[in-house]
């Protein structure tokens, strides 16, 4: 009798997703999708969204330091960038395992839009930096009315 495996596709599938992310990102280092990549050996997780307003950056920086984070825009480029500092070892403790990065990191986004960073506003709750960049009013949409073109000659002749 065989024994039977659950097959996790989500689990699978987004294990393949974020290794090929690090595969790209390494490999298009310095390219402008993504400047100054990972810069130490790590680079925090970001989210870029945008509505109508305002484009949201959300970076993901557990167990750091708010002061230990500058984030700057140059353009439509967002620049973060910091250092998660190592915690002090106990002595005689011996580690199994170690995930978790620390050092400095550099990170650049280029933004959807064009944002007024006179009145951006950053905050850090719970290992998240959240980055509201409002939008500068060129940057919003405005729709433009198509009309029907008039016809004047309708019967066209084409000749070879």
């Amino acid at each position: 009798m065989s024994s039977l495996v659950p097959w996790r596709r989500r689990d699978e599938l987004t294990s393949f997703r974020r290794e090929m992310d690090r595969l790209f990102d390494r490999f298009f280092e310095g390219w402008p999708f993504r400047l100054s990549a990972e810069e130490g050996g790590w680079a925090p997780s970001v989210d870029v969204s945008e509505t109508a307003k305002e484009v949201i950056v959300k970076a993901e920086l557990p167990g750091m330091d708010p002061k230990d984070v500058d984030v700057t825009v140059h353009g439509n480029v967002l620049s973060l960038r910091g250092e998660r500092k190592k915690e002090q070892e106990e002595k005689g403790e011996n580690f199994h395992r170690v995930e978790r990065s620390y050092g400095a990191f550099a990170r650049s986004i280029r933004l959807p839009a064009e944002v007024d960073v006179n009145k951006a506003k950053a905050t850090y709750k719970e290992g998240v930096l959240n980055i509201n960049l409002p939008k500068t009013k060129e940057a919003s949409v405005k729709k433009i009315e198509v009309k029907a073109a008039e016809e004047k000659n309708q019967n066209v002749v084409f000749q070879k």
